[in-house]
């Protein structure tokens, strides 16, 4: 069973019941790391420890959500090997997985609806990565990073 990170801000809950529901369905277990409910939280929190959390292994990939899923992105992509994708449609949720391997993905709870969060998330954790042409710019990316 795949474990995947759930987090977001204050901005990003109205999702969350969607996206824990959609994985569930999809037979994820998911690892709820707040916030848990609507009261101002900063976004960065909850975007490190989502990362964290897929980075050490804990978890194999991660949803994090906030206002626009931009800056909760941001933070999470401050985590060595973490590989995190705003995605507001399904065609960029396949595409993030199948050419980025993407480990997290972040959705915008004033961008998009609760259906739309549960549909993306289906999309995302339902493809899969076709390596190839893709590892070499992966490996790029690693090497930025300095794992390389």
């Amino acid at each position: 069973m795949t474990k995947v990170a759930v987090g977001c801000d204050h901005g990003g809950f109205i999702l969350k019941e969607s996206v824990v529901s959609t994985l569930e369905r999809l037979g994820a277990e998911v690892v709820d790391l707040g916030c848990y409910d609507e009261s101002s939280v900063d976004y960065p929190v909850y975007g490190e420890k989502v990362a964290r959390s897929v980075a050490s292994g804990e978890c194999t990939l991660g949803v994090i959500m906030c206002g626009t899923g931009i800056g909760i992105s941001i933070a999470a992509n401050k985590v060595r090997g973490v590989r995190a994708a705003v995605v507001t449609n399904t065609y960029m949720a396949k595409l993030t997985k199948n050419h980025n391997n993407a480990n997290i993905i972040a959705l915008g709870g004033r961008v998009i609806s609760p259906d739309e969060a549960a549909a993306i998330v289906e999309a995302w954790y339902t493809a899969e990565y076709e390596g190839g042409r893709h590892q070499r710019r992966l490996d790029m990316i690693s090497a930025i990073e300095g794992d390389k």
